[in-house]
């Protein structure tokens, strides 16, 4: 929503609380305007987050936690986004981002959980000097099919179909054109690639249902850009990742899959190009090899874990909310 009729919608209700979340940036100003407090409410890691927020904080310094990094492919892309202008012409995206941060009364809500992220989550309060408060991981059935923000070049679907069938694996492949591109994908994939391929693979024009296929026994790997969302999904059903970053937190969220153990990588060329046998290599790597059956075992045991804590997050943050609420009123 815009500004202008979040302000309306503010006057007429008189809420007692207002969530908001970075594409908002306005929001708790209004929200003070109108003595109601506002808490941000982010969407993705505590690891991306805390990355982001420390660099803004202490530029060329080292992130305290090495395993987090952003490699020489992915930097100039990212920094770039900082230095954009995306809501005032004196604000670029880093000073957006510390005040959405700093206008938080006193909490932050983040999707994650404690068993995932608890030293990030940790960090993370010390860094901003609020109380981070996880809302768990929130996955659920997808309700709007054309949700794509990202997508591959056809040079990378070229890369990764040749990847697939160097693997010997069995797949399903979902592939979504940008709206607008008339193109088939009989087009981006090499020649002769479904006949090769035959009824080991399935590839999949536009949307396909992403947590129901990997809620599957029959799954054994979950290739992904590493969008946030994706990731959780991917450790709430215990499906090990094929991390494949494009931009943005992406690269930073490849790299905490890592560091948890739940999985590997597929490494870019210098000049950020995909190549064909290192796909297939992490591909057997995860899904059948010796060195991915830790991989394989910790993506399993992370799911039990979050399995057995059904709601207690949504319960505690309840709780803050109704306190702050309290607190406003008094």
């Amino acid at each position: 929503m815009s500004e202008p009729t979040i302000s309306t919608l503010l006057k007429l209700l008189n809420p007692n609380l207002l969530i908001y979340d970075l594409f908002q940036p306005w929001a708790p100003t209004l929200a003070s305007a109108h003595n109601i407090p506002a808490i941000l409410f982010y969407t993705t890691g505590a690891a991306s987050f805390c990355f982001g927020h420390y660099h803004l904080k202490n530029p060329g310094v080292e992130f305290q936690f090495p395993s987090i990094h952003l490699e020489e492919q992915y930097r100039g892309n990212n920094i770039n986004r900082v230095q954009q202008s995306p809501a005032d012409e004196n604000d670029n995206m880093g000073d957006w981002f510390l005040k959405c941060t700093q206008k938080s009364s006193n909490i932050i809500l983040i999707k994650t959980c404690r068993e995932i992220e608890a030293k990030f989550i940790d960090y993370l309060s010390v860094l901003t000097e609020k109380k981070i408060v996880p809302v768990g991981v929130l996955v659920q059935d997808p309700i709007d099919e054309n949700n794509h923000e990202c997508f591959l070049t056809h040079e990378e679907m070229e890369e990764i179909a040749h990847g697939l069938e160097l693997s010997s694996i069995n797949f399903i492949w979902a592939v979504k054109f940008p709206m607008g591109e008339k193109i088939r994908i009989d087009e981006v994939l090499p020649q002769g690639f479904l006949d090769r391929v035959g009824d080991r693979g399935m590839v999949v024009e536009g949307w396909a249902p992403q947590t129901k296929i990997l809620e599957h026994s029959s799954i054994g790997g979950f290739m992904s850009h590493c969008g946030w969302s994706s990731v959780v999904e991917g450790i709430r059903y215990g499906v090990p990742i094929i991390a494949m970053p494009l931009h943005g937190d992406q690269p930073l969220n490849a790299k905490f899959t890592a560091e948890i153990g739940i999985g590997v990588e597929v490494k870019r060329e210098k000049d950020g190009r995909i190549e064909r046998r290192e796909v297939a290599k992490v591909i057997r790597e995860v899904i059948v090899g010796k060195k991915g059956e830790e991989v394989r075992r910790k993506a399993k045991e992370m799911s039990e874990k979050i399995g057995k804590k059904g709601q207690e997050e949504i319960d505690v943050v309840v709780e803050e909310l109704m306190q702050l609420c309290k607190k406003s009123e008094g």
